[in-house]
């Protein structure tokens, strides 16, 4: 079924018209027809909501409210991702992967070892970019809100937004032993809390990164045994949060 997005300024009572690309989703790629269903996500609300497609034109879609469910689709912890710049198309699909499995805020960061220095110029539209494929991720997997992208920041700015959005700050590093430290520093993480999880590049992290993020109340913990991609490693990560607090 398809699910998309919606101001709460296109919903009148129980009528929602529907404009824009979605239109032109709606009406040429799945060549949808009155009487058939859709679900919308209506603002930051958490429900979804079901309509049935009344009228279909060129311009807009109108669609008349059949029911409301309460949608439990969201991880309990909110999990704040600080990625290391990638190269090429990674970090596009990292967008893409860490929003189908729950994440909720992707922030670029410029580390010493990024092959990758964004010009001013472009950064606006690389987030510009990053946040699309955010939005058609969240609507793919039916999350029930859209995680924002921000625009890229160097270390110390991470830093500084993780101490005021998040209540504790977690750093996979390769040099940090498999021990029990990070069950210990995954105990703190309980429902209702969100955490930073920082991620280097390509070349990992320098030891005087990995010393600010300390200074900063950061916590290095292990992904196992193995030295894991950039891209890979934020979806362990959250493929561990998925097992705890949704499956185990």
């Amino acid at each position: 079924m398809l699910q998309l997005f919606a101001d709460p300024s296109a919903l009148r009572g129980d009528l929602l018209t529907i404009t824009g690309p979605d239109v032109n989703h709606i009406r040429n790629v799945l060549r949808m027809k009155p009487g058939e269903e859709l679900s919308a996500r209506i603002g930051e609300d958490g429900r979804e909501y079901r309509f049935g497609i009344e009228e279909i034109s060129e311009q807009e879609v109108r669609c008349r409210l059949r029911f409301v469910k309460e949608a439990d689709v969201e991880l309990p912890v909110k999990i704040l991702l600080f990625q290391g710049l990638p190269k090429a198309d990674k970090m596009e699909w990292i967008v893409q992967k860490t929003v189908e499995l729950g994440v909720c805020g992707i922030v670029p960061v410029e580390m010493n070892r990024c092959v990758v220095r964004l010009d001013e110029s472009k950064k606006d539209k690389k987030t510009a970019r990053w946040q699309t494929i955010a939005e058609s991720a969240a609507e793919q997997s039916r999350r029930a809100v859209i995680p924002r992208v921000e625009r890229p920041m160097n270390l110390r700015a991470a830093l500084d937004y993780a101490l005021q959005q998040t209540d504790l700050i977690l750093v996979p590093y390769e040099l940090q032993e498999t021990d029990a430290s990070t069950s210990e520093a995954l105990s703190r993480l309980q429902p209702g809390m969100s955490a930073a999880v920082f991620i280097g590049p390509e070349g990992g992290f320098e030891p005087e990164e990995i010393e600010r993020i300390r200074e900063a109340g950061g916590i290095p913990i292990s992904l196992g045994r193995r030295i894991l991609r950039t891209e890979t490693a934020p979806l362990a990560f959250l493929s561990w949060m998925i097992y705890r607090f949704e499956i185990e």
